[in-house]
């Protein structure tokens, strides 16, 4: 298939296919504590038919049109994802997110992909909000949706359960005009 890189450090983002389920499941093995502070993602995913399971409900929706699921690789080692968790190119929304293991956190891994995402998204599907939704306690996911210049549109209280006890959740959103200008910006910015 393809491989994007995401720099000089030998990231990559690829599709994320159900023939991975075995190093997906393994991924989710090393982080799943980590993963799993702030997001159920990957929680029913404790063997390789259940991980090929999750793979293959995020192909169908690739093939729905309706999602879509991509990796993180750094130097060849699955660490991570970003994801479409809706989309809905008739309307032009869409909702995006992410999840790692923490020997790939702080790396700047999640941004680089997601803009990437959002670029496709905006250019090539004529997607016109992109949402980020954070529980309010990640931290380390309202400093991306805040890297990526996303609006903070409000706080749905106590919106989902997790672990046991109601999560307050950040709602945050990118326009596509917003998003073409920031881009504008940062390419004059970098001449």
């Amino acid at each position: 298939m393809y491989a994007i890189s995401l720099g000089e450090d030998g990231a990559e983002l690829r599709p994320l296919e159900p023939w991975h389920a075995e190093e997906f499941l393994a991924h989710l093995n090393r982080g799943r504590e980590f993963i799993g502070q702030h997001i159920p993602f990957g929680a029913n995913a404790t063997d390789a038919d259940s991980a090929r399971e999750l793979l293959q409900s995020y192909a169908d929706k690739r093939a729905a049109d309706a999602g879509g699921l991509h990796g993180l690789w750094l130097d060849g080692k699955l660490v991570g994802g970003v994801l479409f968790l809706h989309f809905d190119a008739e309307r032009g929304t869409c909702e995006v997110g992410c999840w790692l293991e923490p020997a790939a956190a702080g790396r700047g891994l999640v941004t680089r992909a997601m803009r990437i995402l959002i670029d496709w998204a905006v250019d090539e599907r004529g997607i016109h909000r992109v949402e980020w939704q954070a529980s309010t306690a990640n931290e380390p996911s309202i400093n991306v949706a805040r890297r990526l210049g996303m609006s903070r549109d409000g706080v749905l209280r106590e919106s989902y359960p997790h672990r046991g006890v109601r999560q307050d959740l950040a709602v945050w959103s990118v326009l596509a005009p917003e998003w073409r200008d920031a881009r504008a910006r940062a390419a004059r910015d970098d001449h």
